[in-house]
């Protein structure tokens, strides 16, 4: 099987950029930090953000050494998915790979450029809000590791088949 690892790469930068494209829009066009919100539609709003943690407000960067270290830890791992990208045979692993390496690279740009990720997506459904407010590159990364996840659980390689066979 060939390796169409140009896919994985182009996915990757095509989040890349539209994830920064749209924190362009929404701070520079919108002025979304001066508004903090918009009513978009009854259950979605774009709301203003800061997040100096990961998911879910992990890994909160308090001080700038913090800061410092969360772009390093979040750029090994991201170099960790890039060398898995490189090494990946299948094509759906590659585009779940590319959506979280480019949400990766997404998200570490913002924290190295100002400190902290800008989030402004919050679905919701009434007061109910089960998604913290969020980013492309945060969806992406999502999507991305949900994608892996069930292929992981729901697939099996033609080997793994013929070994389980045999014992």
């Amino acid at each position: 099987m060939t390796r169409p690892r140009p896919l994985g790469y182009a996915i990757a930068i095509a989040v890349f950029l539209i994830d920064q494209l749209s924190k362009w829009y929404v701070v520079d066009i919108l002025r979304l930090h001066e508004r903090l919100q918009i009513t978009v539609l009854p259950i979605f709003d774009l709301t203003w953000v800061r997040n100096f943690g990961v998911s879910m407000g992990l890994l909160t960067a308090s001080t700038d050494v913090a800061r410092w270290l969360l772009v390093a830890l979040t750029g090994v791992i991201a170099t960790g998915v890039a060398v898995w990208l490189w090494r990946e045979r299948k094509t759906p692993d590659m585009v779940a790979l590319g959506l979280v390496l480019g949400g990766a690279l997404g998200n570490i740009l913002d924290r190295v450029r100002l400190g902290y990720v800008a989030d402004f997506l919050d679905l919701h459904f009434g007061d109910l809000h089960p998604f913290l407010v969020f980013n492309v590159a945060d969806a992406a990364i999502t999507i991305g590791v949900l994608l892996l996840l069930l292929r992981a659980f729901l697939t099996r390689d033609g080997a793994d088949r013929s070994e389980n066979e045999h014992a």
